[in-house]
C-alpha cells in the first residue's frame, strides 16, 4: 500500500456525503470486530487561505470536524477526520480505512465502495460547475472610434 492510494481513498470517505457512506457500509457487510482507540470526537480546525490564491495566507475562520481511530482485533488501525459533526460517519469512514490496508480486501473494496463514491463526488461537482456555469456573464469593451 502506497501513502498516494491512502491518501485518495480518505479523501474520498471523507468528502462522501453520510448518505453514500451509509450506503456503501450497507454493500460490505458487517466488518470485523474492531476497538476505538480514539473518538469518534468532535473539534475545530482553523480553516486558511490565499489572498488570490497565490498571496499570503490568511485565516479564514473555523470549522468542525470529527475524527475517530478503531484498531481492528490484532491488526490495522484505521484513522478519519471529516468535516461537521457526524460521528457515526467518522468511525464508518476510520474502519473502512483499516479494511482497506488489507491487500486481501482493497481490490474488492476499492470497486465496491471507493469508485461509487468517487464517481458520485465528481457528478455533485459537475452539478455544482453547470449550475454556476449557466449564470456565468461574459464582459466585454467595445472601442468607439479613434479617441
Amino acid at each position: 500500500m502506497t501513502e498516494v492510494l491512502r491518501r485518495r481513498w480518505m479523501s474520498v470517505l471523507a468528502l462522501a456525503t453520510p448518505d453514500e457512506l451509509e450506503a456503501a457500509w450497507r454493500r460490505i457487510g458487517d466488518p470485523p470486530p474492531y476497538a476505538r482507540v480514539r473518538g469518534p470526537e468532535v473539534g475545530l480546525v482553523m480553516v486558511r487561505a490565499r489572498a488570490g490564491g497565490t498571496g499570503l495566507r490568511f485565516n479564514v475562520g473555523e470549522i468542525p470536524v470529527t475524527r475517530c481511530a478503531v484498531q481492528f482485533v490484532g491488526g490495522a488501525l484505521g484513522q478519519a477526520w471529516v468535516r461537521g459533526r457526524d460521528m457515526r460517519h467518522a468511525e464508518r469512514a476510520a474502519v473502512l480505512d483499516a479494511l482497506l490496508q488489507d491487500d486481501g480486501r482493497r481490490p474488492t473494496l476499492e470497486a465496491t465502495v471507493i469508485e461509487p463514491l468517487a464517481r458520485a463526488r465528481e457528478a455533485r461537482l459537475g452539478a455544482v460547475t453547470a449550475r454556476a456555469a449557466a449564470t456565468r456573464v461574459d464582459f466585454f469593451t467595445m472601442v468607439r472610434g479613434q479617441d
